[in-house]
């Protein structure tokens, strides 16, 4: 069984001369080859052993993305150690956790990060080393920097030049490589332990799905800890002999984020990875820059998507055969289209899609622009790839066709194999489904039974062997009657398909009907009632607010714009309207950006008991009404 380190070195052979990490630390971006990435590891991974580090210790990494990321996994790597990779997203009190829980005895931290470092150091008894990788001021007897580690490697190599090959070649398939703890949705993620043979087996099943040449370059937006990136950016790419770069960090978070299309444009990369907030982001932005060109350059754009939609449908099945649609599509990409894709490099193949449900709507936009977004399915417990879209064979509105090897079963509530088009529970087994959760046995014993990862993910397999998702079954509703049903692709519909609600959460725990949590598009509102000649302050223009939100989800019901969409008893009879939205820092959104359901239901527990009553039930209440002219008027 192959391990991260084999995968590494074997490619480290094949393209030595080839670029493997891009930086930008001034005023360009620069590469390192595979061989200086190679020598750069090793000694890391020396310095590492000097300080008494044994095959199996656990060692923690927190940095923002950069090559000292790539470096210090694969250093611990080499070592036999487990790395611990950590979110920059977390607080320090998450952050103690995870290492407690974890038992780190090495702990190597970006400047960034330091200040949570500092908070919980006292917390921290087992903790034995900390490398920062970056200069720090104080620095005391068991800290080190970057600098001294490998000025440490060189002198041990020197001293004991075997000792390095002994530890790394003594590493197998089965040996740990990483704990990669859950986004948090409980008070105590759990840590996922992923092996050398889990990585590499991913990569190989990856691969059959998505062709790398070692020419291509990736810019890695996401956070490196986040396993869709891990997979996918560092090992994929390192598989195929090709390159990936890092954002150029900002002094903050914010400009951090403003350096990414700056970034995508110096580097021109050949694939990008995606989430959906990415991708809204990205569609955003597109639409915000041909508004400012004027209403001719905006109905053009429009009518060109329109054309574009009839023709693509849904990729497999695109009208290949219009003649003249074909031409009138090769026009508007020559003056229209052309132009959005020099804004990604010019060189942009597509993005790969991964982590929530990526609304169709989103997928026929990039596919309209020439640069498909290939929706794919995983789970951190999968290492995470199990199925992706691919350019040459896509579904847009699937989470795409098996990789291979891997064994999937759509199971009914009883354990019961069902048929194809029947919607179940998502089980996988593979060499790519974790070894467990680490020092959690229940957990473990709940999540893989004989094999068999059980995903709590709802889906479907198709005739033609493409995966539908349907969402979590742990996030199901319940009716009163028993019906249970996923609520996640009506709430996503509300938001893509809408002018005024932006998000919500839907809920029904055999109860008599569905309510809603719903946060409205606040400027959206506003412009409306304006539009409308109403007072933002007026009870009037409160009631209309209320009625505008309620016509968006009549529009599902029968006569409305999407009508049949969805059966109407799912449909939410009455819903609040929050002021608040779901975010990470109210800890009602993990960090990939998923709302964390069983906490919104928790934080709003009085609100959705008064929808549940006959004056709640009608949404002229006095709730609703001080919520909005609260939201008008801020």
């Amino acid at each position: 069984m192959k391990t991260i380190i084999q995968l590494f070195e074997e490619n480290v052979e094949k393209y030595a001369k080839n670029p493997f990490l891009w930086e930008k630390k001034t005023d360009k971006y620069e590469s390192t080859a595979y061989q200086k990435v190679k020598e750069a590891v090793e000694t890391f991974a020396a310095g590492l052993m000097s300080l008494g580090i044994e095959k199996g210790d656990r060692c923690a990494l927190l940095s923002e993305g950069r090559n000292d990321w790539v470096i210090s996994e694969l250093a611990i790597l080499f070592t036999g150690a487990v790395n611990v990779p950590l979110s920059i997203k977390l607080t320090a009190p998450e952050t103690e956790f995870r290492l407690n829980h974890s038992e780190t005895r090495t702990f190597i931290i970006s400047r960034s990060q330091s200040h949570k470092l500092s908070e919980i150091r006292k917390n921290l008894p087992l903790l034995k080393n900390i490398i920062f990788l970056d200069d720090k001021e104080s620095i005391s007897e068991n800290d080190f920097t970057k600098e001294e580690i490998y000025k440490l490697g060189t002198e041990y190599l020197k001293k004991y030049p075997e000792n390095l090959s002994e530890r790394k070649n003594s590493i197998i398939g089965s040996d740990y490589a990483n704990i990669s703890y859950t986004s948090g949705t409980t008070a105590d993620p759990k840590g996922i332990i992923l092996t050398h043979r889990n990585y590499t087996a991913n990569v190989e099943q990856a691969l059959t799905l998505i062709s790398i040449p070692p020419s291509f370059r990736t810019l890695v937006i996401l956070p490196l800890d986040h396993c869709f990136a891990h997979v996918v950016a560092i090992y994929s790419f390192m598989a195929s002999g090709a390159s990936l770069a890092t954002i150029q960090s900002g002094s903050t978070p914010m400009q951090t984020l403003k350096n990414i299309p700056i970034n995508i444009k110096e580097l021109k990369p050949d694939v990008l990875l995606s989430v959906p907030a990415l991708a809204k982001n990205f569609k955003k932005n597109i639409e915000t820059a041909i508004q400012a060109k004027g209403a001719k350059v905006e109905k053009l754009f429009n009518n060109a998507l329109k054309l574009s939609y009839s023709y693509n449908k849904e990729g497999y099945n695109k009208q290949k055969y219009r003649i003249l649609a074909r031409f009138r599509l090769w026009l508007y990409d020559k003056i229209l289209f052309s132009k959005i894709r020099e804004n990604f490099g010019g060189n942009l193949k597509f993005f790969v899609g991964g982590g929530a449900l990526l609304d169709i709507e989103l997928q026929k936009f990039f596919y309209a622009l020439g640069f498909p977004m290939l929706q794919g399915y995983g789970l951190s417990e999968a290492t995470p790839v199990i199925s992706s879209n691919s350019l040459e064979k896509h579904k847009l509105g699937s989470s795409g066709f098996l990789v291979k090897p891997i064994e999937l079963k759509i199971l009914d509530e009883d354990g019961k194999e069902l048929a194809t088009g029947e919607k179940g529970e998502i089980v996988v087994r593979g060499e790519n489904v974790m070894a467990g959760y680490w020092k959690n046995e229940k957990a473990t014993a709940e999540t893989i039974k004989n094999g068999w990862l059980h995903t709590g993910d709802l889906g479907y397999m198709d005739s033609d062997g493409f995966l539908y998702v349907l969402g979590r079954s742990k996030s199901l509703l319940i009716s009163g009657d028993g019906e249970k049903y996923s609520p996640e692709s009506i709430e996503e519909a509300f938001s893509e398909q809408g002018r005024f609600i932006d998000q919500s959460i839907l809920h029904n725990n055999q109860n008599p009907y569905t309510i809603g949590l719903i946060v409205p598009k606040k400027e959206a509102l506003k412009g409306e009632l304006q539009k409308a000649g109403l007072n933002l302050a007026s009870h009037e223009a409160h009631e209309h607010a209320l009625e505008l939100i309620q016509k968006e989800i009549d529009a599902y019901k029968k006569g409305g714009q999407f009508e049949n969409q969805f059966p109407e008893r799912w449909l939410p009879a009455s819903f609040a309207v929050l002021i608040q939205g779901f975010s990470e820092e109210n800890k009602m959104m993990n960090s990939t950006l998923k709302i964390v359901r069983p906490k919104v239901t928790e934080y709003y527990k009085d609100v959705i008991e008064y929808l549940y009553t006959i004056e709640g039930k009608n949404i002229i209440n006095t709730q609703n009404i001080e919520a909005v002219k609260k939201l008008l008027n801020e």
